[in-house]
């Protein structure tokens, strides 16, 4: 076996992040904190200064295995993501828990192996490795609710694994090749239908993707950051990579796109009406794939791109809200804009990104899908994402702001100390995803000349801005017309995951308890033996030796110090005081004579 990967000459960006993070719980103060951003700034230079090509290639086996497939496609995302793992990092600076920062970044560095992979093998285990590092971020949140839904998370996801596992033995049985390339040759086959099946769960396409508004709410403040970003988008770059041209797929993300703004309308927890729109907005990059044009798959990787930081921007909003108040559910919240205003104005930048407003982000990458759509003559598809785009700015850029920062405050005898803007690294790390999510807007070519194909599209025509704006126009006007219907109610929306909640629900009954407390406590174990006692005992045991330094050094301070004073004593100018110290003298060497006999 050769591992050509070593060479220095490259380094992959997945690994620096996955291996430097086990150094974070080792390091304390601004040293942690200027780790903690070092390691996504580098890995997004070493990104930055890639020139496509093959590299980390591995033989094992007789299989060549390839850890570093560098093109322009996978460049993009491998520039989002690591701009987003810097931006999380500025986010969770406040963060005490070491667990979760390797977690996170961890996490980052598996999406970056997924996006370099160029065969399945690597592939497999860094889609792997997301999971696992994700479901992390949820239980560290350590309540009971997290727990379980981290539980549903890793079960549905490890079922997830398998499908691709299976996938990949039934493709290398047939073809006896693990290169990860186009799979339309194979379209139709059960390897082919088990890989898509695989990457369409990681997508959250419905009905397989309930896994993610009941996890990503539950997950903490800074972790829900990061897992809008990697999961479902390394999804999409894997659908991009193999199964473009898929006409399943236009359907099915046309369908994702009016499907999370429908369940969005029901929501009143504002992180899991985030968390619908995440699956809304990922139906816009899955149809893109489907329509398979060079345009429409442009849109996928822009819409990825844009997605990542607006969502981004989003979730560390409501993140905001939710660690200065601690209450989730809007029917909950209110008045906030008289002390969090420059929270509330970070927030309407993702929000306008999102609903593609003219000058954000949203506008330049989800309108190449919507046009690819036109082009391709298929008109449905064209009126269905022109809907849920609607549906995105009724509920994301009016009904959540409004209800969070403007609406009817809550009685004061419920309420407690009036809520103040967060720490100010969460205000840095919002204002730096929002100024992003302005400057793709305002300077579209920044984002398009990075594409995979080359780019003919003008997103600032006159009929492209007066008809977004007329449809926005619209919405708002809806909006403050049915603003009595649209009161957020403490209601529970039945989603498919209600049968495998069902399903563990009648398990847990039949064991009377003990399999719920055998559930935390393996959690527990999995933290005390994975995370605190190999890596924080050996944090501990350094600060214990640096206590002992610190003893020592004072021990040593106090002994100068005594002695000083003795010093002090003796050059004190009086003479009985000499006359002691020399008649101490005389004794000790008398002592010294008689003993050394």
């Amino acid at each position: 076996m050769t591992l050509e990967f070593l060479n220095l000459q490259w380094v992959h960006p997945g690994l620096l992040l996955i291996v430097g993070a086990w150094a974070i719980p080792f390091l304390k103060g601004r040293i942690k904190r200027l780790a903690m951003l070092l390691l996504p700034a580098a890995a997004l230079l070493v990104c930055l200064r890639m020139t496509p090509g093959s590299y980390g290639e591995v033989s094992f086996l007789g299989q060549d295995l390839v850890f570093g497939r560098v093109d322009k496609l996978s460049l993009m995302f491998s520039y989002v993501f690591s701009i987003m793992a810097f931006l999380g990092m500025v986010y969770s600076l406040h963060v005490q828990d070491d667990a979760q920062h390797v977690s996170a970044l961890t996490y980052a560095g598996a999406a970056l192996g997924v996006t370099f992979a160029g065969d399945f093998l690597s592939l497999a285990v860094f889609w792997e490795l997301l999971a696992i590092s994700s479901v992390l971020l949820v239980w560290l949140r350590r309540e009971p609710s997290a727990i379980a839904a981290g539980f549903r998370y890793l079960l549905v996801h490890v079922f997830g694994g398998l499908l691709l596992l299976a996938g990949i033995a039934v493709h290398f049985g047939q073809t006896g090749s693990l290169a990860f390339e186009d799979m339309g040759a194979f379209s139709g086959g059960l390897a082919w239908t088990l890989i898509l099946v695989a990457f369409l769960l990681n997508a959250a396409v419905p009905p397989l993707g309930a896994w993610l508004p009941d996890a990503y709410p539950e997950a903490t403040v800074t972790g829900a950051v990061f897992m809008t970003a990697f999961t479902t988008k390394s999804a999409v770059y894997v659908l991009i990579r193999g199964f473009a041209g898929t006409e399943i797929l236009v359907w099915l993300g046309a369908a994702m796109a009016v499907y999370g703004v429908v369940y969005a309308v029901l929501e009143n927890d504002a992180r899991r009406l985030l968390a619908y729109h995440i699956i809304s907005q990922v139906g816009y990059m899955v149809c893109g794939v489907g329509i398979g044009t060079a345009l429409a798959l442009n849109g996928a990787t822009a819409h990825a791109f844009a997605h990542i930081l607006y969502k981004g921007l989003l979730f560390m909003g409501a993140g905001a809200v939710l660690q200065m108040t601690g209450r989730r559910k809007l029917s909950e919240m209110g008045g906030l804009y008289k002390t969090m205003p420059v929270t509330l104005g970070l927030y309407m930048v993702g929000a306008f990104a999102i609903s593609a407003v003219p000058l954000f982000s949203g506008f330049v990458s989800k309108s190449m899908v919507i046009s690819a759509a036109g082009e391709a003559h298929l008109g449905v598809i064209f009126l269905m994402l022109t809907l849920a785009s609607a549906g995105t700015f009724l509920h994301t850029g009016l009904k959540l702001p409004y209800y969070m920062f403007f609406g009817k405050e809550p009685r004061a005898s419920a309420r407690a100390a009036q809520p103040k803007e967060p720490p100010r690294n969460m205000l840095v790390a919002m204002g730096l995803a929002a100024a992003a999510c302005v400057l793709i807007g305002v300077f579209p070519r920044l984002l398009y000349q990075h594409l995979p194909n080359p780019v003919d599209y003008v997103p600032y025509t006159l009929q492209h801005v007066t008809s977004t704006l007329g449809m926005l126009g619209f919405t708002a006007l809806g909006f403050f017309l049915l603003l009595k219907q649209l009161d957020p109610k403490p209601t529970i929306s039945l989603d498919t995951d209600w049968f495998y909640r069902r399903g563990s629900a009648g398990i847990v009954k039949f064991v009377e308890g003990p399999l719920a407390r055998v559930e935390s406590g393996f959690v527990g174990e999995i933290y005390e033996f994975v995370i605190r006692l190999p890596v924080l005992g050996a944090a501990n045991l350094l600060r214990k030796l640096d206590g002992l330094v610190d003893s020592a050094l004072v021990g040593v301070g106090r002994s100068t110090l005594s002695l000083s004073r003795i010093l002090k004593t003796v050059a004190s100018g009086h003479a009985q005081h000499y006359g002691l110290m020399m008649a101490a003298g005389i004794l000790v060497l008398l002592a010294l004579a008689v003993f050394s006999r």
